[in-house]
């Protein structure tokens, strides 16, 4: 298969590909079968078919207090029960299924994308395009995991206190232990007035 990524760097560390440029890249490549690799080695069924394309803006303020905001464009992927074995669907008819929503709902193309999957063995998750390959018949996609982050820190700030050691997300302080000193006598005995 040869690679079709046109990012120079890995796709954990080249950031989230555009709605646009994924759209591009799929229009590039109109006659391929388009595949989802999930898992090393795990296929999304050819016969799977795209539900709904949401588009979702969200807007979230960090640990740092700083607001920030993006877009989102998120392709679910069904695999139907009863697998169809001569279904495949053809990156043309994935296009066309976009067009179709983009008559009513304009997508961004400067909106992150992520495709929406899970079946009986792999929990439902939204995921990021990493690799594109392809050979004379396929145009593959393979799916990365999404990943939590603090931004704060990727701002080399601190999670809304005065400095990155008291952050939330730095190590937690060892804190000391008290030690219970006890003292002889009856001095703390009931009726003793020390309470």
């Amino acid at each position: 298969m040869s690679q079709l990524n046109p990012m120079t760097e890995g796709p954990l560390t080249r950031g989230p590909l555009t709605w646009g440029d994924f759209k591009n890249t799929l229009q590039q490549n109109p006659d391929l079968h388009l595949q989802f690799q999930y898992e090393e080695g795990k296929f999304v069924d050819s016969s799977y078919h795209i539900t709904e394309i949401k588009q979702a803006p969200i807007v979230s303020v960090d640990c740092g207090g700083v607001m920030n905001s993006w877009t989102e464009v998120i392709v679910q992927l069904w695999e139907p029960s009863e697998k169809e074995v001569d279904r495949s669907m053809k990156v043309d008819k994935a296009l066309k299924i976009v067009d179709l929503v983009e008559k009513s709902l304009p997508l961004n193309p400067n909106a992150i994308v992520k495709i929406e999957f899970g079946n009986s063995k792999f929990d439902t998750r939204q995921m990021y395009p990493g690799e594109f390959a392809s050979d004379a018949e396929t145009f593959t996609v393979n799916l990365v995991p999404d990943f939590t982050q603090c931004k704060a820190l990727t701002r080399n700030q601190s999670c809304g206190t005065p400095s990155a050691e008291a952050s939330c997300c730095a190590p937690t302080p060892v804190k000391q232990e008290l030690e219970l000193v006890t003292s002889d006598g009856d001095n703390c005995k009931p009726g003793s007035g020390c309470c």
